[in-house]
């Protein structure tokens, strides 16, 4: 009884945080539609490396689930190598994230400076956020993978796991929809 207390008060509590992180970016989108009535907005092609970025954070969600349902049947190596699969894929996002940037930089487009304008210093920002929150998500998962190899997770008790899993499939949600808001409105 005391395990399923706990497990759902810690589930609320990331609920609300992504419901949080929700309205963030909600507000920070709201901001990139309104700011394209503006005289000096520049529209621009977002870089193709963002596509790949996309596809390598579904397939990074895809992974930590193989993970969850391996831990659950107490594979634990199994389990163990989805995690780090889904790492690498999160971290490889960050870096392909990167040289997004840098690739927006050779087309013109500045974050601040005298060359920057709002739409890509308002890009930059939304794609930072993530970034920053995939970061976390690198951080989490490298903890779990720690705590799995040491054995504190099993088939009854892997919380830690199933935490894990909603607020990286959450990232993964959240790219794909900004990818797919980029590509409509930009």
């Amino acid at each position: 009884m005391e395990q399923q207390l706990k497990e759902k008060t810690f589930k609320q509590m990331l609920y609300f945080a992504l419901i949080a992180l929700t309205m963030s970016f909600a507000g920070l989108t709201s901001a990139y539609v309104i700011s394209r009535k503006r005289d000096d907005w520049v529209s621009f092609d977002m870089p193709s490396i963002f596509y790949i970025t996309t596809l390598l954070i579904v397939l990074s969600s895809i992974t930590f689930y193989f993970a969850k349902k391996s831990m659950q049947r107490e594979q634990r190596s199994k389990a163990n190598y989805l995690l780090l699969t889904t790492l690498v894929l999160g971290i490889s996002f960050v870096s392909l994230q990167y040289q997004g940037y840098l690739q927006l930089s050779k087309m013109g487009l500045f974050f601040t400076g005298p060359k920057s304008n709002v739409s890509s210093s308002l890009f930059d920002v939304i794609a930072f956020a993530h970034a920053i929150h995939v970061i976390v998500g690198i951080l989490v998962i490298s903890v779990l993978l720690y705590k799995n190899f040491k054995r504190r997770y099993s088939a009854s008790n892997h919380l830690g796991i199933t935490l894990g899993e909603i607020f990286w499939h959450f990232l993964g949600g959240l790219w794909v929809f900004l990818f797919l808001f980029f590509l409509l409105v930009i």
